[in-house]
């Protein structure tokens, strides 16, 4: 009896990590969905190697850089810093032209976005919120 109820803990807590790790790489993907959507939605420019690039046309790029290499990217974090603010041949920083005229490093500019995004997420699971 003892063996049976530890064999169905186990087979429990492990469909419990299975469900959270499905739940992990959903809320990454959205993420990364979500990056690319801002990029493609913004007005800013995006510099790549020396060459300036309108949003969609960037966001076409980031699309087909997590596509082949999306490996490198298993969190948004990841996909920030390993494709989205740097040749991937060159090694240079992206950078992004913002309709002031300012430049920014794509990185802190991603990063701020996905902080953005989290936050809205966070506020729209909260009880009462307009989200439920």
């Amino acid at each position: 009896m003892w063996y049976k109820i530890n064999t169905r803990v186990v087979v429990l807590a492990l469909l419990c990590v299975l469900t959270l790790n499905v739940y992990a790489d959903a809320k990454d993907e959205r993420e990364v969905d979500y990056l690319i959507d801002f990029v493609a939605g913004s007005d800013a420019i995006f510099v790549r190697n020396g060459s300036e690039h309108e949003a969609q046309e960037a966001a076409d790029h980031l699309a087909m850089k997590y596509r082949r290499a999306g490996r490198y990217a298993k969190t948004a974090e990841d996909f920030i810093d390993n494709l989205a603010s740097k040749s991937s041949i060159t090694r240079k920083p992206y950078t992004i032209i913002l309709s002031d005229g300012s430049e920014i490093l794509a990185r802190d500019w991603l990063y701020g976005a996905l902080n953005d995004y989290r936050a809205q997420q966070a506020t729209e699971s909260l009880p009462g919120s307009a989200g439920h």
